[in-house]
C-alpha cells in the first residue's frame, strides 16, 4: 500500500515540476504507473475523508460518493504548464504566484440565493511563501497530520504571524457585480473583526476595506481578485493584477484568511487540501 507520507509529499510538486529523463512514452506510463500505485492506496484516502463534510465537491470520490482531497495531487487537471484546474466549475490556477508562493489548494464559494438555491460565486487558491512556512518547521515538523489538523496553535500562528500568503478569488458567476462584492464582504470580514475583536467598533476599518471596491470596476467572469498579507502584516488588493489599495493591520490580515482557513471556513474540503499541503511543507 501507498504511503500517505508518500501521497502527502507528492500534493505540493505537481508532475509538471518533476524532472524526468526518457520520452513522451516513458513520462505517460510513469504517469499512469503513479495513479495506479495510489489507488492501491484508497483505504487510506477513505479514512481520511469519512470525516469530511460537503462543502466545495471538489477532486475524486470516495465509494459514498464524497469528494477526498487527499487525492487532490492526482485529481487536478493540468491546462497549460504549471497550470491547474478547480474541477467543478473550470478555473484556472498558476500553481506558483510571485515565484515563491505555492498554491495549497483551491476550493468554491457558493452562495445561497433567496435562499432557493446555491450559486458558485468563485472559486479561489490559496498561496504561501515556502520559506515562511518552512521557518516554522522547527516548531511542528514533528507532528502528525492528525495533530497539526488539532493544533490550534498551529492555525494560529499560519493566520497570525508575518507569513506572505494570498488567497486569489476567480468570479465565476457572471452576473456578479462589484457592489455584491462589497456587501459580500461587509458582512463575512465584519463577522470576522467582531470575532477577532469583540466589544470594539471596527467600523472605520472594515470601511476602509470595503471602500477599495468601487462601482467603477468590473468584474466580468474570469475576473481575479488577489488579496495579499505581505511583509508588516499589509495587506494588499489586487483586481485583475491591478492594485487598488493596501491597509496595514494585522487584525484584518487574519479576519480575511480565517474565511478560508480557519474554523469556519467557506469551503472544507479546501481547508482539508491546505492543512495536507501545509504538512508536506513542514515534513519535506
Amino acid at each position: 500500500m501507498v504511503s500517505l507520507r508518500l501521497l502527502l509529499s507528492s500534493f505540493p510538486r505537481p508532475p509538471w515540476q518533476r524532472v524526468n529523463a526518457g520520452s513522451s512514452s516513458t513520462k505517460l506510463r510513469a504517469a499512469m504507473a503513479a495513479v495506479a500505485a495510489a489507488t492501491v492506496g484508497i483505504g487510506v484516502g477513505l479514512s481520511l475523508s469519512a470525516k469530511m463534510e460537503n462543502s466545495g465537491g471538489h477532486f475524486m470520490f470516495n465509494s459514498l460518493g464524497n469528494p477526498s482531497p487527499v487525492w487532490a495531487s492526482l485529481s487536478l487537471t493540468t491546462a497549460a504548464e504549471g497550470t491547474l484546474v478547480e474541477p467543478k466549475t473550470g478555473a484556472e490556477f498558476p500553481a506558483v504566484l510571485d515565484g515563491t508562493r505555492r498554491l495549497l489548494g483551491v476550493g468554491l464559494r457558493r452562495k445561497s440565493l433567496f435562499g432557493l438555491k446555491n450559486i458558485d460565486v468563485y472559486a479561489f487558491g490559496v498561496y504561501a511563501d515556502d520559506g515562511d512556512i518552512k521557518n516554522l518547521r522547527e516548531k511542528y515538523q514533528n507532528l502528525t497530520i492528525p495533530q497539526l489538523k488539532e493544533c490550534k496553535e498551529f492555525y494560529a500562528d499560519i493566520l497570525e504571524q508575518d507569513i506572505n500568503m494570498t488567497v486569489r478569488l476567480q468570479i465565476v458567476y457572471s452576473r456578479l457585480s462589484i457592489r455584491s462584492v462589497r456587501s459580500a464582504f461587509e458582512e463575512s470580514v465584519g463577522n470576522r473583526l467582531r470575532k477577532f475583536n469583540p466589544g470594539s467598533d471596527n467600523g472605520d476599518l472594515l470601511k476602509s476595506f470595503t471602500s477599495l471596491f468601487k462601482d467603477e470596476y468590473k468584474i466580468p467572469r474570469g475576473s481575479t481578485i488577489d488579496l495579499t498579507r505581505e511583509c508588516g502584516h499589509v495587506l494588499h488588493t489586487r483586481i485583475d493584477g491591478k492594485e487598488i489599495g493596501s491597509i496595514e493591520s494585522k487584525l484584518l490580515c487574519r479576519s480575511i484568511f480565517d474565511l478560508y482557513i480557519g474554523d469556519e471556513p467557506f469551503d472544507r474540503h479546501a481547508k482539508e487540501e491546505v492543512e495536507l499541503s501545509l504538512a508536506s511543507l513542514l515534513q519535506d
